[in-house]
């Protein structure tokens, strides 16, 4: 069975007992060659045990060589689109040196994965793809000595390629990895540690491949939770208030309760109709009468940035060095602004969905979730049950982007099935998604710098509240610097926010390098100077200077002060320990202040990019999504209401609106993988209002940079 196959099985008649031991789950799932890794000094059933507490110190993987030869590779981590199930194959493929259409991903099933903290961060390939090709590297070896024992041929004459061991002296002399497991469940370590391949050796990374799941995900046979059926299960249809904040004072479900085949289920706030039509429960629903106390909240989206800094919480300095007194003496130019950027939703084509179904003491839970192992615990405390007896299994999810962290559609379908006895699906509808949605929080950035006449930055003092500290410090060369996170990044207990905010994709560094580069664009305009001879003057970051230079030369840049009326903007950004640099091609009709983005170059500096094709669709999307941030999505809302409940008010990217996007990836094989899920989204906002001072000579201080923004900042200028 493939990959594509596990992940669209109807998975009606598939029960593993959740207590089962990993020895006791692997005599279930089969037979075959079991190769253990681990990183550090705890065995993969210690991890389990503790729960996995020790990630990534006590990181494990685990993979199963069956007799047919195919490998099937078993993580925490889980697809949602941005094409893990391809890279993180590419990688165990590699070293194991079987091809990759013979490695079968089984993602996010807390019954058969090693403990994960999540998909998140873009931190699959950068912590989970060392230990992987570690793990690779040692099935390898294992397969090697077990090889030399069955031929009696000494190992140093074997040769691993594609799946078959064979003595180079006698080359018929040769036996399959499939021959090798055949009937035999083995659990042993090499004798000693091997080596990792060097980029001379990829026969399968660094290596363009389509996506493994692109063909399900085109014709929709691409299961997903709300895809997932069960005998007898029932759709539920949830009781939400009117806004946040506002409690529930009373509820009469009488009328709901006459419509047959409908179950009511009302437990303290949990108010929920059943029935095994959706139509049919969204209909009872609807019969619901309640009553709620009023939501106290006051803010709205035009007051909320007073708010915050009223509300000021805790600072963390993150960055210093020099003294600011001495910066703003030696400053000939002081500049000072103040950025603002309101809540985004994360506006995911697949709603929050699960599906729950209890059996006595335990529950198994199909979610579309980032985090199932977290997922798993939070199940458990609301269940009162045991942690153990939990079982979450992911299938895709159709994205993510921080908004599928949070789990409460899960813990609603649990209750409910426990408080049933049948399996129950809770699917939100767009609106639910809105509102119980953890937004990007709004933001406020307040910077004040100083340059010399030469054009020599020499002062940096940068307040972040609330957007959190990712991002934040700044990576030029000021002497003089210091970079203060206020009220961190989510919130929390005392949050300011009236309703939950929490990651979204780049937490943080899309307020921060939106900020950040339109600050530097400033102060290249007060020096006079080119916006990208400006950036290098002020930088000695050599993986900065290097990816800056490679989109100049891409772009074929021609230097100029601005506002130079061409519309061309630079920024550069660094997250995940990847390095990006943009040029976007603006143009702006003054009239209206609407903006087309023409043409927008993304040069990446990743280190070792497994997929390049992946690589390249990654940096497409970050575009695509960030233009959205930056020229249109805004959360409005009143009190604790959302007003922006569906795709009417709330404006995504349409591909009629797209520029011409081109990919520039560093070729450096010899240096890590780092992250790229996200670097490419982070400067997007900033690219585009600097490209808009360019082309109008109005600077734009607030995100999103919508049309009334843009005249009316060209207006003041005027």
């Amino acid at each position: 069975m493939n990959d594509n196959e596990l992940l669209n099985l109807d998975f009606t008649d598939i029960k593993i007992d959740p207590n089962l031991s990993r020895r006791e789950l692997l005599k279930t799932i089969g037979g075959g060659i079991i190769i253990f890794f681990c990183v550090g000094d705890s065995s993969v059933l210690e991890a389990q045990r503790r729960g996995g507490r020790g990630y990534p110190d006590d990181f494990n993987t685990y993979l199963k060589i069956g007799p047919d030869g195919r490998i099937a590779c078993y993580t925490g981590k889980i697809e949602m689109g941005q094409g893990i199930i391809t890279s993180l194959g590419q990688m165990l493929a590699d070293e194991v040196d079987v091809s990759l259409e013979s490695v079968d991903m089984v993602m996010g099933d807390t019954s058969v994965c090693p403990w994960d903290m999540g998909t998140f961060g873009s931190m699959s390939t950068r912590f989970f793809g060392p230990p992987l090709r570690a793990a690779g590297a040692e099935a390898r070896r294992v397969l090697l000595e077990l090889a030399a024992e069955q031929l009696k041929v000494p190992q140093d004459r074997l040769v691993a390629e594609n799946g078959v061991i064979y003595d180079k002296e006698q080359k018929d002399k040769r036996v399959t990895y499939g021959d090798l497991a055949k009937g035999k469940t083995i659990a042993r370590r090499a004798k000693e540690k091997p080596s990792l391949k060097s980029p001379s050796e990829f026969k399968v990374m660094n290596k363009s491949f389509t996506r493994r799941d692109s063909a399900e995900k085109v014709t929709g046979k691409a299961k997903y939770a709300g895809d997932i059926r069960l005998p007898g299960m029932l759709y539920a249809k949830l009781l939400r208030p009117p806004a946040h904040g506002a409690k529930l004072k009373n509820v009469d479900t009488a009328a709901a309760e006459k419509i047959e085949g409908v179950t009511v289920v009302h437990e303290d706030d949990l108010v929920a109709v059943l029935h095994k039509n959706p139509d049919q429960a969204a209909e009872a629903l609807s019969k619901v009468t309640a009553e709620f106390d009023p939501s106290p909240l006051k803010v709205d989206d035009q007051t909320i940035f007073d708010h915050l800094l009223k509300n000021a919480g805790n600072s963390n300095v993150g960055a210093h060095g020099g003294n600011l007194e001495e910066g703003q003496k030696q400053a000939e130019i002081i500049v000072e602004q103040t950025y603002l950027d309101g809540y985004k939703a994360h506006a995911a084509m697949e709603t929050h969905t699960a599906l729950a179904q209890v059996e006595g003491n335990k529950v198994t839970v199909w979610i579309s979730t980032q985090t199932p192992f977290p997922a798993k615990d939070q199940i458990a405390k609301a269940l009162s049950f045991d942690a153990d007896n939990v079982r979450v299994i992911t299938p895709f999810v159709g994205g993510g982007f921080g908004g599928k962290s949070a789990g409460q559609q899960a813990i609603e379908a649990a209750k409910l099935s426990k408080a049933t006895g049948k399996p129950v699906q809770v699917c939100w509808s767009r609106e639910e998604e809105f509102f119980y949605d953890t937004f990007r929080p709004a933001a406020v950035v307040k910077i004040k710098s100083g340059l010399t006449k030469e054009g020599k930055a020499v002062l940096w003092d940068y307040n972040v509240y609330y957007a959190g500290e990712r991002g934040a410090p700044q990576f030029y060369d000021i002497p003089h610097h210091r970079t203060t996170s206020v009220g961190g990044g989510f919130g929390g207990g005392a949050s300011p926010h009236p309703f939950a905010t929490g990651a979204w994709r780049a937490p943080g560094n899309n307020t921060n390098c939106f900020a950040r580069e339109s600050q530097i664009d400033i102060m290249a305009a007060k020096a006079k100077m080119d916006p990208i001879e400006f950036r290098l003057k002020n930088l000695k970051d050599e993986r900065a200077i290097r990816v800056l230079k490679a989109a100049a030369e891409k772009f074929d840049w021609k230097p100029a002060p601005s506002p130079s009326g061409r519309g061309l903007g630079v920024a550069v950004g660094t997250d995940s320990d990847t390095f990006v640099a943009q040029i976007a091609e603006v143009q702006v009709d003054k009239r209206t202040g609407r903006v087309q983005v023409k043409r927008v170059l993304c040069a990446q500096d990743m280190g070792l990019v497994i997929n390049p094709e992946g690589a390249t669709i990654q940096v497409e999307g970050c575009i695509t999504m960030g233009l959205g941030y930056t020229l249109t999505e805004d959360i409005h809302f009143k009190g604790g209401m959302i007003l922006d409940r569906n795709f009417d008010t709330y404006e995504l990217p349409r591909f009629s609106s797209l520029p011409k996007i081109e990919t520039v990836l560093l070729d450096l094989k010899n240096e890590p993988a780092h992250g790229g899920g996200e670097p490419a989204i982070i400067i997007v906002g900033a690219v585009v209002a600097n490209a808009i001072h360019d082309a109008t000579g109005a600077r734009l201080l607030q995100l999103p940079l919508t049309p009334e923004r843009v005249r009316k900042a060209i207006t003041a200028i005027a």
